[in-house]
């Protein structure tokens, strides 16, 4: 464990993922030097990586972000998992998406080795088939288990996989800072040389030809290259889908036992996924014959909010507004789920919602939910650990308070319950108003929260208002937060401790029957109203 990064280079780092990977409409990169000529994208059938592991666990040694290492340590032998580390090791086309369709190779067969954590059921009994395969959330400059953290009930009632992935160049030198002996071997190298006029030292920020070019992001650099992962993203699918190699979702037979793969990013990977579900999973479609990922779960990144990407670090985002940023046609069904904190700024992600085979999608706006959530910190490496990785901790409070406790996954919970039932047996998930909006502003409701969207007893039976935007460090423009109602409010509004319980009993009843509550959450929702006082 070496190297911390200084204070004020992580801060630098830390603005740019602000800028280029959250709200990256019109702000991303753009070509400056010369780019090489664009050619097809052929993509070889159903390419593996060569995979080492699992990596060792030792009192000297561990995963970054290790299920009992992590800021709130969870023991996952309690529900009957296990945890696994991977390396994976093949080689990746860095492509260009010029328009709204498939992209083109820019540069082809770059190789790289990620890093692979599983959890999975010990049992192969208790394995559902499923898998959830993410794209491991850099923009704190290290991997952050978002997805695990979000909808890790729900994976575990039903005995689903999940896996993380690492995506970016910035999170391979913080692995390798943590840890320089296990992670060592990772790399995201550039292809190109330093001498090469298409290895971009400066891009056009803006999107703007009549604007000076700047540098390079704080989070980037020529020696790596930010797309690599598309192509990585498709072999570790296909790892996971295939036979033997090592797949530990085998359990130790000839045949992989996973029957469904479901794709999941947060924020600057749930952007990635728009990218990749546009522009590769067709290319995959068309070499293979069928994709790897069966349906897609977005989480927080639409329209001009992180709502796509650079396809590579010389190459500027699609504007905002650009078909490349709107979700038709992808051939397998997408839930996108948006926050309280960034549905204005994505507003331009929604869609009518359809049922149509082929285009497949939900548009859902979570009322009450922050972006930036305690849960994502607690379910992510320690604090020591990422010190350990030269990074800052992220602050968990804001200058309002602690960032919002709303709990967002009881909608990612009941949005991946709802995204299998699609693909196993075609039963369409129930569809929402989004929150309402008038001249760009959200409506209120008389206690200050807003009105439409996917709902809860939090908003239904409220007790607090909820605010989606903070002020303060790091990412407390989208943590969000929570003011309390004074008790003589409470009084008014619920005659009893009794009375409170049952109206949130009645509005969860009716959530759960509706479909956008699991059984396993409608019923964590009553516990709580019991235990809270009148």
């Amino acid at each position: 464990m070496r190297n911390p990064l200084p204070r004020s280079a992580a801060r630098a780092l830390v603005a740019s993922a602000l800028v280029a990977g959250l709200v990256g409409a019109g702000a991303a990169p753009a070509v400056a030097d010369p780019v090489p000529a664009a050619g097809p994208a052929p993509v070889a059938a159903a390419p593996v990586p060569q995979v080492t592991g699992p990596l060792a666990v030792t009192a000297d040694s561990h995963p970054f972000g290790a299920a009992d290492r992590t800021q709130v340590p969870e023991d996952l032998s309690a529900s009957g998992y296990v945890e696994e580390e991977f390396l994976a090791s093949g080689t990746s086309n860095v492509y260009s998406w010029p328009t709204d369709g498939p992209a083109v190779v820019r540069t082809a067969d770059a190789p790289y080795t990620t890093r692979v954590l599983v959890r999975r059921p010990a049992s192969a009994e208790r394995f559902s088939g499923n898998v959830v395969v993410e794209m491991l959330n850099p923009s704190n400059l290290f991997d952050l288990n978002i997805g695990w953290a979000v909808a890790h009930r729900q994976i575990v009632e039903n005995g689903d996989a999940w896996v993380g992935i690492t995506a970016k160049p910035v999170a391979v030198q913080a692995l390798q800072n943590f840890d320089a002996g296990r992670y060592a071997d990772l790399s995201f190298a550039n292809p190109l040389p330093l001498d090469d006029p298409a290895n971009c030292s400066t891009v056009d920020a803006d999107a703007n030809p009549a604007t000076p070019a700047v540098a390079l992001p704080a989070d980037t650099s020529r020696s790596t290259e930010n797309g690599l992962v598309w192509d990585v993203y498709t072999q570790v699918g296909n790892w996971l889908r295939g036979d033997g190699g090592g797949n530990p979702l085998t359990y130790g037979g000839e045949r992989s036992r996973v029957e469904h793969a479901y794709g999941f990013g947060y924020s600057q990977t749930g952007g990635y996924l728009v990218n990749y579900a546009k522009a590769v999973h067709p290319l995959v479609v068309q070499a293979q014959g069928a994709p790897v990922y069966d349906a897609y779960l977005i989480g927080v990144a639409g329209g001009a909010f992180a709502g796509a990407y650079p396809m590579n670090q010389c190459e500027a985002a699609p504007p905002a507004g650009d078909p490349r940023r709107q979700l038709y046609g992808i051939g397998v069904p997408v839930i996108q789920l948006m926050s309280q904190s960034d549905y204005l700024l994505g507003i331009g992600s929604r869609r009518p919602d359809s049922d149509q085979e082929g285009d497949e999608f939900r548009h859902y706006e979570m009322a009450g939910a922050g972006h930036a959530t305690p849960d994502e910190l607690a379910f992510s490496a320690s604090a020591v650990d990422v010190v350990a990785a030269g990074r800052e901790v992220p602050p968990a409070s804001c200058d309002q308070g602690p960032r919002s406790r709303f709990p967002s996954s009881i909608f990612f919970d009941a949005a991946l319950r709802n995204l299998d039932r699609w693909v196993r047996d075609g039963v369409a998930p129930p569809r929402a108003d989004p929150i309402v909006v008038r001249n760009g502003q959200p409506v209120l409701d008389r206690f200050g929260n807003v009105r439409g969207g996917l709902r809860s007893p939090y908003l239904d039976v409220p007790r607090s208002t909820w605010y989606g935007t903070a002020t303060g460090a790091s990412f407390c423009f989208i943590a969000g937060y929570e003011v309390p109602f004074s008790q003589t409010v409470l009084d008014r509004l619920y005659l009893s401790r009794g009375e409170y319980v049952q109206k949130v009993r009645a509005n969860v009843r009716d959530l759960q029957r509706a479909g956008f509550l699991t059984a396993s959450d409608a019923e964590r929702l009553v516990r709580e109203a019991r235990q809270v006082g009148r």
